[in-house]
C-alpha cells in the first residue's frame, strides 16, 4: 500500500471535498434550521434530496459489485476496487440523515416532513390523518417507532455488507488468499437479496411515503434502475479522472469504457420501461388512490398544465431518449469526452428524477377547488447546498479510503484479465 499511488495532484482531493462539503452542509443546515423554526418543509426536504442523490450512486455501486461477484465478472475488477472506496459512505450519509429523523421527535409538528406521523395534520378537502381510514389501515407499518427502526436496519444492511466486501477485498491484497474471494461471492448471493429489500423499504419509507395515500409496487424497483444509471455515470466519470490524471494510467481502457457503456443503455431502457410500465397500468386501473400521484405531477386543481409537466417532459426526453439514442452509437461508449458528456447528463438527470419524486405534495389551502395546492417546481439554493454538502463529505470518505489500500486489487486472481481486457 503506497500513499504515492493516491496523489492525483499536487493538491489533496479529500481535504478540498470535506471543505466544500462542511462550506454546503452549513448553508444547507441553516436552511434546514430555519424550516424547522417556521414549520416549513421545503427546506427539510432539500436535505432529503442531497442524502438521495448520493446513497443512488452508494446503493448502485453496492449491486454492482454484489453482480459481478455474482456472475464472476473479470473485466470490471480494477472498477470494482474504485466502487469499493465509495462504499465507505454509508456510515456517513446515516449520520446525514439523523437530522431528518429527529423531526419526528423533537418538532412541534412530528408530521412536518411526512406528514402521516402526525395524526392531527389537516388533510386536503377534510378530515385528519388521524382519521382517515387509509391511514389507519396502513398504520401498523406508518409508525414513528417502527420508520426509526427500519432506517437503522436499512443503513446497518448496506454498512454491513459494505465492510464485509471492502474488508475481503482489501485483504486479499495482503494475503492474496482465494477464499475472500469466493466469501464475497457468496455473501452477494445473499447480499443482493437483503439489498433489494433494504432499497425498495428505504425508497418507500423515505420518498414514496411524502404522499402515503399513493400505492405502488414498482416503486423499489424505480429506485434500483435510478441508482444503477447513476452509479455507472459516477463511476466512469471516476475511472476516467484517475485514468488521466491518477493511478489507473494505462489500466482503465477503452474496452471498460465500452462495457460501462453498454450497462448504461441497458439501465436506461430498464428505467424506461419500469416508469412507463408503471404509469400505464395506474393509468388502465383509473384508481383514485393511485392516479393522484400523477394527477399532481401534470396538472393543478383546475385542470391546467402546471410546472411539473414540464418536467415530465424533459424526462421522457432527457432522462430517457436523449441517452439512449446516444448510447446506441459506439463511439459514444469509447471515445472519453462522449462518454463523461452522456455520464454528466445521467446525473443530472437523476437529480431531476428525484426532485420528481420527492418535492410535489398537496398543500392543504381550503379556499382553492379541491382544498389543495400542488407544490411547484423549485430549485434552490438549499438544494444546491446540500448537494455539494452531502456530496463532498462522500468524496472524502472515498479518498480516506483509496489511502487505506492499494488502487488496484492486486492479487485478485482475476486482475490480469481486467487489465489485459480488449473488446
Amino acid at each position: 500500500m503506497s500513499s504515492e499511488s493516491t496523489q492525483t495532484t499536487g493538491k489533496n482531493p479529500g481535504v478540498i471535498a470535506l471543505i466544500v462539503g462542511l462550506i454546503g452542509l452549513a448553508i444547507a443546515g441553516f436552511g434546514f434550521y430555519q424550516g424547522w423554526q417556521a414549520s416549513e418543509v421545503r427546506p427539510l426536504m432539500s436535505w432529503l434530496i442531497g442524502i438521495a442523490f448520493w446513497l443512488a450512486i452508494a446503493v448502485g455501486l453496492l449491486f454492482l459489485i454484489q453482480i459481478w461477484y455474482v456472475f464472476h465478472a473479470r473485466w470490471p475488477v480494477v472498477i470494482r476496487r474504485q466502487c469499493e472506496h465509495y462504499l465507505s459512505v454509508f456510515p456517513w450519509l446515516f449520520l446525514l440523515f439523523i437530522p431528518l429523523l429527529l423531526v419526528p421527535f423533537l418538532h412541534e409538528n412530528p408530521g412536518l416532513l411526512w406528514k402521516w406521523m402526525n395524526g392531527v395534520n389537516a388533510l386536503p378537502g377534510h378530515g385528519t390523518v388521524g382519521e382517515d381510514p387509509l391511514y389507519q389501515w396502513k398504520s401498523p407499518y406508518l409508525n414513528i417507532e417502527f420508520f426509526a427502526i427500519r432506517v437503522v436496519v436499512v443503513f446497518g444492511v448496506f454498512t454491513i455488507i459494505s465492510a464485509m466486501l471492502r474488508k475481503w477485498s482489501f485483504d486479499t491484497d495482503k494475503t492474496g488468499n482465494i477464499n475472500n474471494t469466493h466469501n464475497a461471492r457468496r455473501l452477494s448471493a445473499i447480499g443482493l437479496f437483503l439489498c433489494a429489500a433494504a432499497a425498495t423499504v428505504g425508497a418507500i419509507d423515505w420518498f414514496k411515503s411524502l404522499e402515503y395515500h399513493w400505492f405502488s409496487t414498482m416503486y423499489g424497483v424505480w429506485f434500483f434502475s435510478a441508482s444503477m444509471r447513476a452509479a455507472l455515470g459516477f463511476i466512469l466519470i471516476l475511472c476516467v479522472i484517475l485514468a488521466t490524471r491518477g493511478y489507473l494510467k494505462g489500466i482503465f481502457n477503452q474496452a471498460h469504457r465500452y462495457d460501462i457503456g453498454c450497462m448504461m443503455l441497458a439501465f436506461t431502457v430498464f428505467w424506461a420501461y419500469i416508469s412507463f410500465s408503471q404509469y400505464f397500468i395506474i393509468y388502465n386501473a383509473n384508481i383514485p388512490e393511485e392516479t393522484f400521484w400523477y394527477n399532481m405531477r401534470e396538472k393543478n386543481y383546475d385542470g391546467t398544465l402546471n410546472s411539473w409537466w414540464w418536467v415530465s417532459m424533459l424526462l421522457i426526453f432527457g432522462q430517457f431518449l436523449i441517452p439512449f439514442l446516444l448510447l446506441l452509437w459506439y463511439k459514444t461508449k469509447v471515445v472519453i469526452w462522449r462518454s463523461v458528456a452522456v455520464s454528466v447528463w445521467i446525473l443530472l438527470f437523476t437529480v431531476l428524477d428525484l426532485y420528481w419524486n420527492i418535492i410535489p405534495g398537496k398543500l392543504v389551502a381550503p379556499d382553492h377547488g379541491e382544498g389543495y395546492l400542488v407544490r411547484q417546481f423549485s430549485v434552490t439554493g438549499y438544494d444546491i447546498a446540500a448537494l455539494i454538502g452531502v456530496g463532498g463529505i462522500c468524496i472524502w470518505a472515498m479518498c480516506r479510503s483509496i489511502k487505506k489500500a492499494e488502487p488496484i486489487p492486486i492479487r485478485d486472481p482475476n486482475i490480469d484479465k481486467s487489465i489485459n481486457y480488449a473488446e
